[in-house]
């Protein structure tokens, strides 16, 4: 790997980490664009390539986030019971989306969920936010919606490498009734469990694989991992920090903002 592309993941590893601890994303949105092109640029396949950049975002996402999820539980942030129940049964999901994502193409859904995520971001976008805010009530940690959400959650997460914290957030939001700032570092924290069952479907289904590059388990590669983690986990904490200081109503904007993006991106519009 050259010294312009160490420069490269270096910096995409600010954005990545910021923009984690600031509204509670995995940050895959921008580092699978980038490592993919990193990879691709280095001689692998454009079908192994793609596979390295979701493996190896979720294993940088797993610092990243836990970075993040501390900082925010320092400032009683984060619902643990609501955090376990969905990163777990995520985690479950995941390693399902990873095999599948190292077997079939996931086109379809890939246009299910970008459908879906512009659909919550336009409901986000109708003020529900504030709304749920200024009536006070309390977050519910019904277990069975929180599971059904984070199995669904994990299979988008295992298939795509990305955290989907934007989804997460709005699960939090809309359904269970959670603050914006409370639902973020929730978000994060599931992420921590749901991160670990897609690497662990990407290890296992790249072992063995032919053409990858030096220093991978599996569809991971480890020095680009270095290198993203190597600024992203630090930044989480900044982030984290700032979250604190925006009021709930501009965090939401920023999330629908992202939500936008994603959704379009997974469409094909970009």
């Amino acid at each position: 790997m050259t010294t312009e592309y160490i420069f490269i993941l270096l910096g995409t590893g600010v954005g990545t980490g910021f923009a984690s601890g600031l509204l509670g994303l995995g940050g895959g949105f921008i580092m699978i664009p980038v490592t993919y092109w990193v990879t691709a640029a280095m001689g692998i396949p454009q079908a192994t390539a793609i596979r390295i950049a979701f493996g190896t975002s979720l294993l940088v996402i797993l610092p990243t986030a836990t970075s993040g999820a501390w900082r925010h539980n320092k400032k009683k942030a984060v619902r643990w019971k609501a955090a376990l129940i969905l990163g777990l049964c995520g985690s479950v999901g995941a390693i399902g989306g990873a095999t599948l994502a190292a077997h079939i193409p996931g086109r379809a859904l890939e246009i299910g969920f970008g459908g879906l995520l512009l659909a919550l971001a336009v409901w986000l976008g109708l003020g529900m936010t504030p709304k749920l805010a200024r009536e006070g009530l309390e977050p519910r940690d019904n277990p069975w919606p929180l599971a059904a959400c984070g199995f669904s959650i994990g299979v988008a997460t295992g298939l795509t490498g990305m955290g989907l914290g934007a989804l997460i957030i709005a699960a939090l939001v809309l359904v269970l009734r959670f603050p914006m700032h409370t639902a973020i570092g929730t978000s994060l924290a599931s992420m921590i469990f749901t991160s670990l069952g897609g690497i662990i479907g990407y290890i296992v289904n790249g072992i063995g694989v032919l053409g990858l590059p030096a220093y991978s388990i599996g569809y991971i590669n480890l020095p680009i991992c270095l290198c993203l983690a190597a600024t992203s986990v630090p930044m989480a904490q900044l982030g984290a920090r700032t979250a604190h200081v925006l009021p709930a109503k501009q965090l939401s904007y920023l999330i629908i903002c992202i939500m936008v993006y994603i959704g379009l991106k997974m469409l094909g519009v970009f």
